[in-house]
């Protein structure tokens, strides 16, 4: 799952794939601005054939948020 988000992250947001960690944090780490982030939020939808809520967004600081948060969705589907 890390890989996949890692792979949306370079190809979506043009980011550095040296840059990207589990611990790495979206907006200190990576810089990524709320447009990028909602940009990644919609990729990961599409990506997994799944909805996520704004309050599941705001939990998102590092990138093993995501992967956590992906792994717990989509191994429920």
């Amino acid at each position: 799952m890390f890989e996949q988000v890692k792979n949306l992250l370079v190809s979506k947001l043009q980011l550095q794939e040296n840059e990207i960690t589990p611990e790495a944090e979206l907006v200190n780490d990576l810089g990524i601005n709320s447009l990028e982030l909602a940009d990644l939020v919609t990729e990961c939808e599409d990506e997994f054939g799944i909805e996520i809520d704004d309050d599941s967004i705001r939990n998102f600081v590092t990138v093993k948020d995501v992967v956590t948060y992906l792994e717990g969705v989509v191994g429920k589907k």
